[in-house]
């Protein structure tokens, strides 16, 4: 009795124990909650403040730019906006549409755009057009613009290595009814609530009830993000414990406005591939094509909607599914007084308006952004290109690139069925640029321009046959070399010692020798025998530095084949060398590459003209006028004759041994372009350089419609009346003279007008 008294006395003190106890432990977990509470405030403090999404570097075609008396007309612009996704409407409402009044007339609603060297406003812009000429660009309101730059078509980007993709917007430039519909669907209490909404989850646990389906959620906009910014997707309750404490310190942190921002440039909308498509600034060009602030309610809607569930409201893959998220969206806001009845109903008759293609998966020219990447490497480090969000304006001109890649596949079929070859044996190359800048316009590197691997424009190393032999008469018309268009060659057998042993006995392509010839002759018809023996007169060492000057920077035998073409150059090699030629004797690097600018638009590095002068223009000045004569009256003539106008142009043709490569390089006034034709298992073709590249060249050219070449007459430089044949001087008016350019201060002798000479052709005009 005594015992139990004892132990019942004691009680009292146990329990005192107990709750001290449970005290301790509950401040102890106090602690520890506030201290988590303060790690997971740095978490946030530090991500969110510091976060600097990974952007991927953009790559952009050049602008075309607009200003009276541009070679344009109006079919080609509107071509031009279509590939930038304006629209063609009635009447310009938005920016990225266009109306074609008439045949003369272009009314467009121009986007804005921010370049490296300023801004182009949004703006309503007039184009009247003369023919194939722009003739005057009004601005709305009245007033000439001198200059106008619509935005560049985006070919390209260079993407983070965790495939996440991105294009920020601000909310300011968001527009009203996105951010009306997620509030009306998502989030109706966002700018009440503290982060957490119990009135929002138990309104959405009720309306999903009604509806049998998720078409409320209960998570606030704030939670949302905390879910895809901060943490995994994982179903745990720690994970949920985590997202609502974060959500309540993210909402103490920052506005809401803040939060919003990042919440419309973070969520996940898409996934093609291994890419992600993050944020409703590139959801809106995936899904639609066109940029977030030129849609419509009802492709908003889709958007909004895709929100909830991105593969299971995909409008690409489940249409219905989308449809009907998409008018419960537009219902919700109908509802919310954010719409009115007439707008909604017409919004919920429009189809859903995804642009049916794959949104942006590969570059639409890999063989061109191959050549940016490879300029880019040189000057950037990899993981700038993939994080740092840079802007990279390049020299690609979209209308080029589609002819050369039409032009390719096209005239290349029509050779295999006419050589009676299956289809697919030939392959190709073509580089076009500006010989004036250097920069490079076009490229493709294949038959199939969207085929993945091999460039044969940059890595397909072939033997340029007779596309060499310019520099050889290069060498030779330098001031002191004692040669002119009119000197007289032997085009005679010749042997060679080409090592102990072995003679190197080159042939005509037509098996004879044609006796004396001039050097115009010789050049104009690519007389083997000819070229050898004038190559020797002058010397391997010259025209290998001939070669050198041009830009040919692979390595050259020092051997008398390489007079004929024993050089392996790619096609970009090879407009490299031509370049220069065009250029007048001035070299100017090709470059793929205007300009590139950070995040903030401001410039990084540009990529200026650089020019040397390699060359006296004197001297190239008549090589080019010579080469004019290939496409007039020689190897070239054939196929030149269907370029409407025969506009000056120059250039030559190239064959390699046993018919394995077809070569053409050739230029006007503003464009040049190298074409070869050949097989990837380098056996022969059966096609001379007419037969094959120069084909495909004409085409081209035909197309481009590129500007005569007839640059002013080089100081250096006199025209004389002669006889091309023997080389001697003659009157004007004598039957067969022709005008030729000469280095001043070069004899010839006279002539007499009863010669048995070559009717006036009329290659050569006044000088």
């Amino acid at each position: 009795m005594s015992a139990r008294r004892k132990r019942t006395k004691k009680s009292p003190r146990r329990g005192g124990r107990v709750a001290a106890g449970l005290l301790v432990f509950g401040l102890v977990l106090l602690v520890a909650l506030l201290g988590y509470g303060v790690w997971l405030d740095r978490v946030i403090r530090t991500q969110f403040e510091g976060k600097r999404w990974a952007l991927p570097a953009r790559i952009y075609a050049r602008p075309l730019e607009l200003y009276p008396d541009l070679r344009l007309s109006p079919a080609e612009l509107v071509q031009e906006l279509e590939r930038l996704g304006y629209q063609k409407t009635a009447r310009l409402e938005r920016p990225g549409s266009f109306n074609r009044k008439d045949s003369a007339t272009v009314e467009v609603y121009v986007r804005g755009f921010r370049f490296w060297d300023g801004s182009e406003p949004t703006r309503k812009v007039r184009l009247a057009f003369s023919g194939d000429r722009l003739q005057r660009v009004s601005a709305e309101g009245g007033g000439e613009a001198p200059l106008l730059r619509l935005e560049p078509l985006e070919i390209g980007r260079i993407y983070p290595t965790h495939h996440e993709d991105r294009v920020l917007v601000r909310l300011s430039e968001v527009p009203p009814a996105l951010v009306q519909g997620l509030l009306a669907v998502e989030d109706r209490g966002f700018y009440e609530h503290w982060g957490l909404d119990p009135r929002g989850i138990g309104r959405a646990l009720w309306a999903n009830l009604r509806a049998r389906g998720v078409v409320q959620g209960g998570s606030t906009l704030t939670q949302q993000l905390v879910k895809n910014y901060f943490l995994t997707r994982e179903r745990t309750l720690v994970r949920k414990v985590n997202e609502a404490l974060m959500a309540l310190l993210l909402e103490r942190r920052y506005s809401k406005d803040e939060i919003l921002e990042a919440y419309l440039n973070e969520v996940y909308l898409g996934q093609q591939g291994p890419r992600a498509v993050h944020g409703f600034g590139l959801a809106s060009e995936f899904y639609f094509g066109r940029p977030l602030r030129e849609l419509r309610l009802q492709e908003i809607a889709v958007l909004v909607g895709l929100a909830r569930g991105p593969n299971q409201y995909n409008p690409r893959r489940s249409a219905a599914r989308a449809l009907e998220r998409r008018n419960l969206v537009i219902d919700q806001m109908l509802a919310q007084g954010y719409v009115g009845e007439q707008e909604a109903r017409a919004a919920r008759a429009a189809p859903l308006g995804v642009r049916p293609d794959a949104g942006f998966a590969n570059s639409p020219f890999p063989g061109f952004m191959d050549l940016v990447r490879r300029q880019l490497v040189r000057d950037y480090r990899e993981e700038d290109l993939r994080s740092e969000g840079l802007q990279i304006f390049t020299t690609l001109a979209p209308p080029a690139q589609a002819q050369a890649e039409r032009v390719l596949a096209r005239r290349l079929a029509a050779i295999e069925s006419a050589r009676r070859v299956p289809q697919g044996t030939l392959e190709g190359a073509v580089v076009v640029a500006d010989p004036k800048t250097g920069e490079v316009l076009a490229l493709v590197g294949g038959r199939d321009p969207q085929a993945p691997g091999f460039n044969r424009a940059l890595d397909a190393r072939r033997p340029i046959g007779s596309l060499v032999k310019p520099a050889v008469y290069l060498s030779a018309l330098l001031p002191g070399e004692g040669f002119s268009p009119v000197s007289l060659l032997q085009d005679q057998p010749v042997r060679v010692k080409s090592a102990p042993g072995q003679v190197w006995a080159p042939q005509n392509f037509d098996r004879r020798s044609h006796g004396e010839v001039t050097v115009q002759t010789a050049l104009v018809r690519s007389y083997n025998l000819a070229t050898v023996q004038l190559g020797l007169q002058v010397g391997l060492r010259k025209v290998a530095r001939t070669l050198t000057g041009l830009g040919v920077t692979a390595d050259i035998p020092p051997y008398p084949s390489v007079l004929l073409g024993a050089l392996e150059l790619s096609p970009f090699e090879t407009a490299q060398m031509y370049q220069t030629m065009a250029g007048l004797g001035f070299r100017i690097p090709l470059r793929a590459i205007r300009e590139v600018t950070g995040p903030d638009h401001k410039p990084l590095k540009r990529y200026g003209l650089s020019v040397e002068q390699a060359f006296d223009p004197a001297p190239v000045y008549l090589l080019d006028t010579l080469m004019m004569g290939v496409l007039r009256e020689g190897t070239g003539q054939r196929p030149y004759r269907r370029l409407a106008g025969s506009p000056r142009l120059a250039g030559k043709t190239g064959t390699t041994d046993e018919l394995r490569d077809s070569w053409f390089a050739g230029f006007g006034g503003d464009r040049l372009a190298v074409a070869w034709v050949g097989r990837d298992d380098n056996k022969p073709t059966g096609l001379t350089g007419a037969d094959g590249a120069l084909e495909v060249w004409v085409d081209l050219m035909g197309g481009l419609a590129p500007a005569p070449w007839d640059p002013p007459v080089p100081a250096g430089v006199e025209w004389q009346w002669v006889d091309k044949t023997v080389g001697q001087r003659l009157e004007q008016d004598c039957p067969g003279a022709v005008r030729l350019p000469f280095l001043k201060g070069t004899s010839l002798p006279a002539g007499s007008c009863g010669g048995d000479t070559s009717p006036l052709d009329g290659l050569f005009g006044e000088g």
